[in-house]
């Protein structure tokens, strides 16, 4: 059996059958004959390698951390054990939302593999949203997925020594934590070794980096996410780590985990959907999807808010705001709800900036504007973002709802941010 007995070593389309033929919840899914199993490297992502692996009777996904970055190569070390800290993450979101996440076959620590299930015909999310196409159901999965997992991986609902044991095993991913903390925060702001940006863009960037405002106010967000350690986080929540077909949304790749402020999770996914609102019109430019993107936006905060309430009425089991102190007083309760939810959204709208600004000016982009051949119209695509990036890091406090970030979006678009 693969990690039993041998070191590490990457696996290889050629290698899948030998390594994983006699594992027991494999060969359940794809029987015993590895001869006709079928294995395609499909990892696009920036770490790991991972696999399809079909046979006639069956289909799994096989992911297996490499000890590199993968977008760099090996002179960016990575060390494996961050494939132990996703099968936990997965293992707890499956626990919090269920139905949200691949179901795990098989875990080798050693090894650094995942075989969990392949959804199918999923497709992921970035690309719908470059096709112009349309999810059923989108907003109320994706709201409902922050609000259940951030919300039960938290003190207002875990019993706080199975908690704290939480926050001591996840706050050892150092390295994966540390890329947050400086290639999200830190190296958009200075011209950074790992930095790229479309040349168009020079002028806005020069004028970025000399913005007082804005940089004093995007390392208050990284001492949030630094210090703050809320809840659980998938760490990495955006239009790359969501499959869906047309009407079904499943949620992948949390091996950025760690524990964190709750908008962090809620702010990177809809700068995604706000970035690939602006990205539009590298992609047709159809006004009706647009707004459909920006309505998106909004039913997912409306969502959240919705079931993150219905959690806080009935499920508020953890040492914070606990019932002994407010079964007495609703009102006190509704009162401590609405405040926590606007400190959520603050920060929401914070973090959203900081990655609209950093998946623009730092290491890794996102494909709706790199598939944008034509440069100049890339970058001003790109620059729209970087306005309202910078509008909502500085100015996150005085945004009132998700109306008025949306209305500021529309005027962004319709001028140019060069």
């Amino acid at each position: 059996m693969a990690g039993k007995s041998e070191r590490y070593a990457p696996l290889t389309v050629d290698s899948i059958g030998a390594r994983l033929g006699e594992i027991s919840a494999i060969t359940a899914r794809l029987g015993t004959d590895t001869s006709v199993w079928d294995a395609r490297e499909v990892g696009d992502g920036n770490l790991n390698l991972v696999f399809i692996v079909k046979s006639p009777v069956g289909e799994v996904i096989v992911k297996q951390a490499l000890p590199y970055v993968r977008l760099v190569g090996d002179s960016w070390p990575l060390p494996l054990k961050r494939a132990f800290f996703e099968y936990h993450a997965l293992v707890r979101q499956a626990a919090r939302d269920p139905g949200s996440v691949p179901e795990i076959y098989h875990f080798d620590e050693e090894q650094a593999i995942i075989v969990m299930q392949f959804f199918s015909p999923h497709v992921i999310l970035r690309h719908k949203l470059m096709a112009g196409e349309k999810v059923d159901g989108l907003a109320d999965a994706l709201g409902n997925f922050l609000a259940r997992t951030l919300f039960r991986g938290s003190d207002l609902s875990m019993d706080t020594s199975a908690r704290k044991r939480d926050v001591a095993l996840f706050v050892d991913s150092v390295e994966l934590n540390d890329i947050t903390e400086t290639l999200v925060f830190s190296d958009p702001y200075f011209d950074a070794e790992r930095n790229h940006h479309t040349p168009g863009l020079d002028g806005i960037v020069a004028r970025l980096r000399a913005d007082t405002d804005l940089k004093v106010e995007a390392h208050h967000m990284k001492a949030k996410f630094a210090n703050n350690a809320e809840t659980m986080l998938h760490g990495d929540f955006h239009a790359g780590s969501v499959m869906v077909t047309d009407n079904e949304t499943k949620m992948i790749d949390p091996e950025f985990v760690l524990y964190g402020p709750m908008g962090f999770d809620v702010g990177m996914l809809l700068g995604n959907f706000w970035m690939a609102y602006f990205a539009q019109p590298g992609h047709g430019d159809d006004a009706d999807y647009k707004e459909w993107i920006l309505g998106v936006a909004a039913d997912v905060w409306e969502r959240f808010v919705a079931e993150f309430s219905h959690l806080w009425r009935t499920e508020r089991t953890g040492i914070l705001y606990e019932d002994a102190v407010f079964a007495g007083s609703p009102l006190a309760s509704e009162q401590a709800l609405g405040h926590r939810l606007a400190m959520i959204w603050e920060d929401s709208l914070g973090f959203a900036g900081v990655e609209m600004i950093r998946r623009t000016l730092s290491l890794a982009h996102i494909a709706e504007n790199d598939m944008i051949e034509d440069e100049a119209l890339r970058a001003a695509c790109e620059a729209r973002g970087l306005d309202l990036g910078r509008q909502l890091v500085v100015n996150r406090g005085r945004m009132g709802d998700m109306a008025q970030v949306n209305d500021l979006a529309r005027q962004i678009a319709k001028g140019t941010s060069l």
